[in-house]
């Protein structure tokens, strides 16, 4: 743990690269050229849907801009959008910290970027579950496993990055960056932390209380009558 004790942050850090991977979309066509308007020179990192949401938005201020997640790490998303973000060069990006050397050096030895910023919001598994007719094999299928892991660990890190887990942050963000010259303070991204580890723990619970609620009996006829 000794090579992992911080001892310096910065209060205020510049937002040159994001991730944004979401399953709700709103506020993405305010958020985007926002961002990108306050910082020209930004580099966006984005998945699946929300890539082509984001490359209908930006046209063609996206070229050069806009990257696929797995354009960048070298390694294409699953079918079906199984495994998308869940990689060493991401995590790297999202825990490294400024004022360490030894991961400092790890990113130039994978070539790697450090991610300022993290937009994620989860798969539907509460509104799933809340369908009529609904099966295990809907609910399970509607567990997000990639979008917790990049929240907490941006959470984890809030020394330097930002976690955004929900629309209704994006306007107060895009208005410290206005006021800070592109940067995000220790206040905003604490603020961010707090927000998104309840969110992951909410969801969490949700997911418990459902799977809590089942039978072995109850999965095997879920599977054995073919739903």
């Amino acid at each position: 743990m000794g090579k992992n004790i911080v001892q310096k942050i910065d209060d205020l850090v510049r937002l040159e690269t994001v991730l944004v991977s979401v399953s709700d979309k709103r506020g993405l066509d305010t958020l985007i050229p926002a961002l990108v308007k306050i910082n020209p020179s930004i580099k966006i990192l984005s998945t699946g849907g929300t890539f082509s949401t984001i490359q209908e938005i930006l046209g063609d201020e996206a070229e050069g801009r806009l990257q696929q997640v797995s354009d960048y790490t070298g390694q294409p998303e699953t079918q079906g959008g199984l495994v998308k973000t869940l990689d060493f060069r991401i995590y790297l990006g999202l825990l490294t910290e400024t004022y360490n050397d030894s991961h400092q050096e790890d990113l130039k030895r994978t070539s790697s970027m450090g991610i300022d910023m993290v937009v994620a919001n989860l798969y539907p598994f509460k509104e799933t579950i809340a369908k009529e007719g609904v099966t295990c094999e809907n609910a399970r299928g509607n567990i997000d496993i990639g979008g917790p892991t990049m929240i907490r660990a941006s959470a984890k890190n809030f020394i330097r990055v930002a976690s955004v887990v929900d629309p209704e942050s994006y306007a107060g963000i895009v208005q410290s960056l206005e006021a800070n010259n592109g940067c995000l303070n220790l206040e905003d991204r604490f603020a961010l932390s707090q927000k998104a580890f309840k969110h992951t723990a909410d969801y969490d619970k949700t997911i418990s209380g459902y799977l809590g609620a089942m039978t072995v009996e109850d999965v095997k006829a879920c599977y054995t009558s073919g739903e």
